[in-house]
This record gives C-alpha cells, sequence and structure tokens, in this order.
C-alpha cells in the first residue's frame, strides 16, 4: 500500500493531564533519569579503568549499561520536556527516530540479558571449562550479535508502523513514540502490520526467555547437586545479580502483554512503560553493584585513586 502520510507531527499527550503534578513529576524522573545516567556511566568507566572486570561477564554487563543508557534517553528527554515546558510536539522524523532508537536498544537488552544468562550457565556447570568456553571471540560474537538482532527488529518495529498511513488524529496517547500508540492513529489496515510485529517480537523474546530458561534449568539442577554449603552459596551468588534483572525486565513485560483486553487500556500501558523505559535502567547498575563484590572492591578502589589524586 502506498504512504498517504498527510500528517507531518504529532502531538504526545504525556503521562497525566493534571498541571499541579507536572512540576513534581518532572523533579522526580529528573532525579531518576540522573541516577541512571550517572549509574550506568560509572559501571561502564569502572569495567574499562580496573583490570580484575575485565571477564566476559563484565563485558556483558557494561554493553548492558550501555544499552540502558541508550534506551533511556531516547525516550526521557521528551517526557521531561513534557513535564517541565508543556513541548508535547514531536515532529514526523523525530517520531520515527525515538521509536527506531527505544526498540533498536530495548531488543539489545533482551538478546544481551540471553547471552548473561549463558554466561552465568557455563560459570556454574562447567567452571572447569570455564575460560575456554566463554571464549574473547564467543564473547564478542554474542555482543555483536545482540547489536545485531537489535538493529533488524528496530528497523521491522519502525518501518512496518511508519509504512502505514496517518491521514486524521495526530494525538498520541502515550508519553513517546511506542509503537502500539503510533499504529492506533493509523487510518488504513493495520492487520498485516499487528502480524508481522507481534511476530517479530514474540520470536525475539520467546528466543531469549528460551534460552535464559533452558540455561537456568541447567544451573538450578547443578545447584541442587552441590553438597558444599560454600559451593551452593557460591553459584547462587553468582547468577542472584543477572537473575534479579531478567525477573524485573521480563516480569514487566508480561504484565504489560498478557493482560485481559477489557482490562487493557493506554492508561495502563503508561505507567508499565514508565517502569521499563526509566525505572528498569537506573535500578539495573545498583542490583549489580549492592550485591557484587568484584564491583564494590573496584569502586572502592577507584574512590581511594580519586582521593589520592585531589589530595585528600
Amino acid at each position: 500500500m502506498e504512504n498517504r502520510t498527510e500528517i507531518n507531527q504529532f502531538i504526545l499527550l504525556g503521562l497525566t493531564n493534571a498541571l499541579e503534578l507536572q512540576f513534581p513529576l518532572f523533579i522526580i524522573f529528573t532525579l531518576i533519569y540522573l541516577i541512571n545516567v550517572l549509574g550506568n556511566l560509572g559501571m561502564i568507566v569502572l569495567i574499562l579503568l580496573d583490570s580484575r572486570l575485565h571477564t566476559p561477564m563484565y563485558l556483558f554487563l557494561s554493553n548492558l549499561s550501555l544499552v540502558d543508557l541508550c534506551y533511556s534517553s531516547a525516550v526521557t528527554p521528551t517526557a521531561l520536556a513534557g513535564f517541565l515546558i508543556g513541548d508535547n510536539v514531536i515532529s514526523y522524523n523525530a517520531c520515527a527516530a525515538q521509536m527506531f532508537f527505544f526498540a533498536v536498544f530495548a531488543s539489545v537488552e533482551n538478546f544481551l540479558l540471553a547471552s548473561m544468562a549463558y554466561d552465568r550457565y557455563a560459570a556454574v556447570c562447567k567452571p572447569l571449562h570455564y575460560t575456554s568456553t566463554m571464549t574473547t571471540g564467543l564473547c564478542t560474537c554474542l555482543a555483536i550479535g545482540s547489536y545485531v538482532g537489535g538493529f533488524l527488529s528496530g528497523s521491522i518495529h519502525t518501518g512496518v508502523t511508519f509504512h502505514l498511513s496517518f491521514c486524521m488524529s495526530n494525538v498520541v496517547h502515550h508519553f513517546f513514540c511506542d509503537v502500539p500508540a503510533v499504529m492506533a492513529l493509523s487510518c488504513s489496515d493495520r492487520h498485516v502490520s499487528e502480524m508481522i510485529l507481534v511476530f517479530a517480537a514474540g520470536f525475539n523474546t520467546f528466543f531469549a526467555l528460551l534460552v535464559i530458561l533452558i540455561s537456568y534449568l541447567f544451573i538450578f539442577t547443578t545447584i541442587l547437586k552441590m553438597h558444599s554449603a560454600e559451593g551452593y552459596r557460591k553459584a547462587l551468588s553468582t547468577c542472584a545479580s543477572h537473575f534479579v534483572a531478567v525477573s524485573i525486565f521480563y516480569g514487566t513485560c508480561i504484565f504489560m502483554y498478557t493482560q485481559p483486553s477489557s482490562s487493557h487500556s493506554m492508561d495502563t500501558d503508561k505507567k508499565a512503560s514508565v517502569f521499563y523505559t526509566m525505572v528498569i535502567p537506573m535500578m539495573n547498575p545498583l542490583v549489580y553493584s549492592l550485591r557484587n563484590k568484584d564491583v564494590k572492591s573496584a569502586l572502592e578502589k577507584a574512590v581511594e585513586k580519586a582521593k589520592l589524586f585531589l589530595g585528600l
């Protein structure tokens, strides 16, 4: 179908219409975003500077921090501008770009979590062969593959959505250009586009979840067979942070996409979107740093070096 687009800009309704909540929400989400930026950038810098963290697990973790920072940054500044100055207008091209980058980096996170699950499987189930299994080449391929998969997924989501015609309302019932909210404005037949998106998103999520579930099945089986209490605790500690991150990420996705249609609404989508676009990217560095002795040790070392440098 030929694209008969007549709309050249969209209006984002934002998170709420209540004027008295705009500034308080601006303050709250600004603080969340600052913690997100500082936490993820800090994690990346810490891993780059400390040679003890140059391992497969932290290679994936540094990429996870980069992805969290990027997909949150694709959405949050627009939302903050809406809260502070009421600038809810976004151009057609900017809307497409925002959707693309968000979809790309959210998909990359999906694949990175699967790669990290395989890494944890190798660490717990095959500890003696870990270094020969998780080679630099394999880790690099898994990381690059995650970005390639994310790029393809983002291209499909954005291309299929903006191939549609928009010739009626330009009011997006969301605080950013999310696929369902923008697609709902189309005046052309959406059936094929929706089927393509459901298949693409379903395949990506199912594939990643399958890898994660199989990895943890072997991990828990191995842990249950351990006779040493120390080995049991070490194995649980090795997987705890990743398991928490996976539970938060996929728990939110499952909540969003498994609701009954009768209770499903754009308002519910917006509230859940706040969690996975702003809160989860902020929480991941905290989850991995608070439960990780290596990260704590590297941070203490970095603080001591900073004090020496500053003469404190």
